[in-house]
């Protein structure tokens, strides 16, 4: 068994989620078995809804709060009618707007405050209950009652102090007790005084020997409750992004990435580490010979895969350009609406789409407007873009760390050019100049104006000056390295090899 140690995930996932979804799938065509455990706690939403969302599977998936439960992450399918029988001859009303609905009872502001999986289904995710105008509890629900939060007025607002998780006949499992960031479990035989010791006893209990292997996507706040409990399993730690820090890094001294800096501390009880890219690998190794003196195992294996090259059905609509990923300041996908607008002065036709959700989102969608581009500049949400990528012509990214791009695989899987930063690893591995695409030089702090100006003249020249369809032909070629059955045998390889 491979088991993969997550924080959390969102509707909105990070690269890291999305690695783990193609890590999945690959692991599933290969029977090998592995369980994805996510470890953050999940108030707002059914974690199956979220892991479903990118691909998983729910008998894949472990879920710190419920594995001391006999309960399993599954859908919600707790119903109205299901709870309307636990309120007896108490009499109420009842109304619904959307995904929330209300039950009021008799009395002194007391109600229930239901909130559905949905608009349209009368599956129940949680329940508030409040109290003379006060909230009292919640209840969350999957195919019952999963677990109940207590809160008690406190400065004004609803303070939460415990937590009970329950088994399916409604006994309790074990209960959390919460002072704010302090927080102890207790169980029937033990008492346990900390989130990580917690996360510790979870990784004792699955038992594993030396033909199971750990994988830890993210370390912070759970690596070393996992390093101390892995027992015989291998251990390998997965680097997602730049592991350390060019600007803070001298011959003497290197900063390491602090998501990254436990596991290279502990290198000692780690048996494996893997990046994206080969670019990464080589460094890493460098780096651990010059710093630690050491000469550590690590693996190249790309986070994602390519079931096939996808080629157009129908002519690519010229000039038209993608970018998709998490709307974040820190994608600085701002950057390619202003390149855009300007290249719309000499290129009418231009297109750009931009895919996916995130914070920035509503700024991003004032900017186009306060520009005027909105008949050429669409956000268009979250979506499945496996087909989507080949009705393009180019794609463009403005990202300035990238540890692999999955965004940027799949573009060239489509035959897509690419434009983007002259950075690691993503954008250094996916575009050979004027090949098929554009790297743009970029340093931190650099002038807007010279760092506009150059994306703006590689768009153009791009679109005016190449051959399209040359740079195509070489996102291909490029793109067969990342083929599924070229990874597979990447994974094949690690888990074999003692």
């Amino acid at each position: 068994m491979i088991y993969n140690f997550n924080l959390g995930i969102g509707w909105a996932s990070s690269g890291v989620e999305y690695a783990q979804a193609y890590r999945a799938a690959l692991l599933r065509d290969l029977n090998i078995p592995a369980k994805f455990i996510f470890t953050d706690m999940f108030p707002r939403d059914n974690l199956t809804d979220m892991t479903r969302n990118i691909g998983f599977e729910d008998n894949e998936i472990i879920w710190l709060y419920t594995f001391f439960t006999d309960y399993s992450p599954e859908p919600v399918s707790f119903s109205l009618e299901d709870f309307k029988k636990t309120l007896g001859q108490q009499e109420y009303t009842y109304e619904r707007d959307g995904k929330i609905g209300r039950i009021v009872f008799n009395g002194e502001n007391n109600f229930y405050r239901l909130y559905f999986v949905n608009a349209n289904d009368e599956y129940i995710h949680r329940i508030e209950m409040v109290s003379a105008g006060c909230l009292i509890r919640k209840d969350y629900f999957m195919s019952g009652r999963i677990f109940t939060e207590y809160y008690a007025p406190l400065d004004g607002k609803a303070h939460l102090y415990q937590r009970r998780y329950f088994n399916r006949d409604g006994s309790v499992a074990y209960e959390e007790i919460i002072d704010d960031d302090v927080v102890m479990y207790k169980f029937a035989d033990r008492i346990i005084c900390s989130k990580e010791e917690l996360i510790g006893y979870m990784t004792k209990l699955l038992g594993t020997t030396e033909d199971d292997i750990i994988i830890i996507d993210r370390s912070t706040g759970q690596g070393q409750a996992i390093l101390e409990n892995a027992g015989a399993a291998r251990v390998g730690v997965v680097i997602h992004a730049d592991h350390f820090s060019e600007g803070a890094t001298t011959e003497e001294y290197i900063l390491w990435n602090n998501y990254y800096e436990y596991t290279f501390s502990m290198h000692k009880h780690i048996d494996f580490y893997i990046t994206a890219t080969e670019d990464q690998r080589k460094l890493l190794i460098e780096q651990f010979e010059k710093y630690l003196n050491i000469a550590p195992n690590v693996y190249t294996i790309p986070v994602g895969s390519l079931k096939e090259l996808k080629v157009p059905e129908e002519p690519r609509r010229k000039h038209s350009f993608i970018t998709a990923s998490r709307l974040a300041t820190e994608k600085h996908v701002d950057w390619l609406v202003s390149a855009v607008v300007k290249a719309h002065e000499e290129i009418p036709d231009i297109t750009l789409d931009i895919y996916g959700k995130g914070g920035a989102e509503k700024s991003l969608q004032e900017q186009i407007e306060k520009l005027g581009a909105t008949e050429y500049i669409r956000l268009m949400g979250q979506h499945d873009l496996t087909d989507i990528y080949r009705k393009y012509e180019a794609y463009l990214s403005a990202s300035t760390s990238e540890g692999f791009g999955l965004t940027l695989m799949e573009a060239i899987g489509s035959g897509l050019p690419i434009i983007g930063f002259d950075v690691r690893y993503g954008n250094q591995n996916f575009i050979d100049q004027g090949k098929n695409g554009y790297k743009l030089p970029y340093a931190v702090g650099m002038e807007r104006t010279r760092r506009q100006a150059r994306m703006i003249d590689a768009i153009k020249k791009l679109c005016l000056e190449d051959d399209v369809s040359e740079f195509s032909n070489h996102s291909y070629d490029k793109a067969k390295g990342y083929l599924k059955s070229e990874v597979e045998a990447k994974w094949k390889k690690l888990v074999e090899q003692k």
